[in-house]
């Protein structure tokens, strides 16, 4: 249990809620590593239900964490060296959140607390039925990992209390930014805010060579939001408040919006700082939000002037990138579950004061992100930016790296409404190769056209399945490639997550939005169909460097198709795929599929076909 300190609340107005920005150290997990048992690599990690505190102002808050540390410990492992885990279902009680749901216009989700000064509920505002009696039902999936279905933290394998799910990683991937967290079915979202988040470090030869900031000066650093309830005189107390809006959509149903606070913490403590030398500095960051969008800056703290140049973006979700990149104009946008490798050159910022912040067209009432004090002194820094870092890196592209030979998987992300259903939809398209299953009246529920931008043809996919427990359609032969395409046909940017493999972007296209519904033109939502085929999509956003690295979460905005490509040869099993906003994977956007050898795969009757049943399709633009 933390020692906690009696102090007074703290009210609740204004932005900052009363708390004072940086006012305390940036808490650093302690590190892990595994012990040698019978010629394996073991470990044993714990959750369990303890008190931290989030501000030094405020009083302690109870969470459920790994080991009792919120985040949990930094997991650090050598590339090839097998490791067990024993993850340890040690939490006691129900899980410690007040779950509440407000109509946006009257009690936005920015503002902390939800009762009116008399206990009582404002017109409209309800709890959100069932939250406060969910056990701790857990279930850890390594992001990013190469592991077996059985180890990969599949929604339903979940523990209750006593219980333990026993996992074995390979490790066999290059040095790079794992997370691992809860990944419990239907509750994700939950079980996350709830604390169960930590950081794994995957170290190989190629990155030792690099000689980069170690020790003190390589820092996680776990960004997320939190939102916090208060008591009768609008004071905080510290007990985290999960508080989502609503809609009332034209049928009269609720469409709820996915959670966002007004807090932002980083390693579990809210806008704190850190002291650092004027010298290189290492920097893991993970994106562990639910739901929001960073737009990461660095700025002088006395004058706002952008410092983004002494920032230099070294790896991404899956690895080192092949050289150092600038941070984009106007900041880094990092998206729910993504990581980013930074190096920052304090040398450059000595005796100043300098802010990472948050300039996303969503972010909180609040910008800041936390603060860095440099001290005013020169020291001796031996390390130099390398002009390369990953020797080993091969760029990828359609008919060379990625052979001919593959598969193609379609998704279509569907806007709100579409065919009725109030949220975001993940629909998994299956081609018809039969021109008299094609309806003869478009539109149709569930059927989409498309436009090969390579060939002109029309192509016509339908639905074979959206929630998680329908068909399985996706099989992909062990050891083969796959190019995903994303088509994206309305409403809000998803940040899609592929387990098992790391992937390159190949090509972003555009399809045309109407401005009337926000869908693209000639998908009719009401229906959720096309009207007639998609027109060929135009040129896309460029990718940026950080997206030519190797990665597993990439944002997919409305308009867009994304084509990704990874191999699936790191292990087989059931896995899934999903949006990383949580409460859109909860509410249905994740699916499942398998991965299987060739040879026992044609043995395998099942409706959709073969490993490579998708066949050649179009490859976006």
């Amino acid at each position: 249990m933390t020692e906690v300190i009696t102090r007074p609340a703290v009210p609740s107005a204004g932005p900052t809620s009363g708390l004072t920005k940086f006012l305390d150290p940036l808490r650093v997990p302690p590190v892990l590593r595994p012990h040698l048992s019978w010629h394996q690599d073991e470990l044993t990690v714990t959750m369990i239900r303890t008190e931290v505190r989030l501000h030094s102002q405020l009083p302690p808050t109870t969470v459920w964490a790994y080991d009792g540390h919120f985040p949990g410990p930094t997991i650090v492992v050598r590339r090839g060296r097998p490791l067990r885990i024993t993850w340890t279902n040690g939490i006691e009680g129900k899980i410690p959140l007040v779950a509440v749901q407000a109509p946006i216009a009257s009690a936005p989700q920015n503002t902390p607390g939800f009762r009116n000064p008399d206990g009582s509920l404002p017109a409209g505002v309800s709890l959100i039925e069932g939250v406060t009696d969910l056990p701790s039902w857990n279930v850890v999936h390594l992001h990013g990992a190469r592991t077996g279905g059985g180890n990969d933290g599949w929604a339903h394998n979940s523990v209750l209390k006593d219980a333990s799910q026993l996992a074995e990683y390979p490790n066999d991937q290059q040095a790079t930014t794992l997370w691992y967290h809860d990944h419990a079915m239907a509750i994700t979202r939950f079980n996350l805010h709830a604390g169960l988040a930590g950081v794994y470090l995957v170290r190989d030869e190629e990155e030792d060579a690099l000689d980069l900031p170690s020790g003190e000066r390589e820092v996680p650093l776990v960004i997320s939001d939190r939102n916090l309830d208060t008591d009768s005189r609008g004071n905080l107390t510290g007990q985290l408040l999960y508080k989502v809006p609503y809609l009332t959509t034209p049928a009269g149903a609720a469409l709820h919006l996915p959670f966002s606070g007004p807090f932002t913490l980083v390693n579990g403590v809210i806008w704190p700082r850190l002291d650092v030398e004027a010298r290189w500095y290492r920097f893991r960051v993970v994106n562990a939000s639910n739901s929001r969008f960073y737009q990461l800056r660095l700025v002088d703290d006395a004058t706002g002037e952008p410092l983004d140049d002494a920032v230099r973006q070294i790896g991404t979700d899956g690895g080192l990138l092949p050289r150092p990149a600038a941070l984009p104009a106007g900041g880094l946008t990092i998206a729910p579950a993504e990581r980013a490798d930074l190096l920052i050159d304090f040398s450059r910022l000595r005796g100043r004061h300098v802010r990472l912040t948050n300039g996303h067209r969503t972010a909180a009432p609040e910008p800041d992100i936390m603060q860095f004090r440099v001290e005013d002194r020169a020291r001796h820094d031996r390390f130099e930016l390398p002009e390369v870092l990953s020797p080993s890196y091969v760029r990828l592209h359609h008919g060379t790296t990625v052979p001919e030979d593959h598969d193609h998987i379609f998704v279509g992300l569907v806007p709100p409404g579409s065919g009725g259903e109030d949220h975001p939809q993940m629909w998994e398209l299956q081609e018809i190769t039969d021109p008299a299953r094609i309806p003869a009246t478009l539109p149709a529920p569930g059927i989409v056209q498309l436009t090969d931008p390579n060939t002109g043809q029309v192509r016509t996919f339908e639905r074979v399945a959206s929630l998680f427990d329908d068909t399985t359609s996706v099989f992909i032969d062990h050891e083969r490639w796959a190019i995903w395409n994303f088509v994206h046909l309305g409403g809000p940017t998803h940040p899609m997550h592929v387990h098992l493999s790391q992937f390159q972007a190949l090509t972003r296209s555009n399809l045309a939005l109407d401005p009337a519904t926000g869908a693209a033109a000639g998908f009719d939502v009401a229906v959720g169909g096309t009207t007639a085929p998609l027109p060929a999509p135009g040129p896309g956003r460029p990718l940026d460097p950080q997206e030519e690295g190797w990665k597993d979460t990439y944002q997919v905005s409305a308009g867009e198709w994304l084509t990704i490509a990874g191999r699936f040869d790191g292990a087989t099993g059931n896995f899934m795929y999903h949006c990383h906003i949580l409460d859109h994977e909860d509410e249905g956007m994740m699916r499942p599929f398998v991965v299987m050898p060739a040879q026992a795969a044609r043995f395998h009757v099942h409706r959709f076909g073969g490993g490579h049943h998708h066949g050649e399709a179009a490859e976006g633009a």
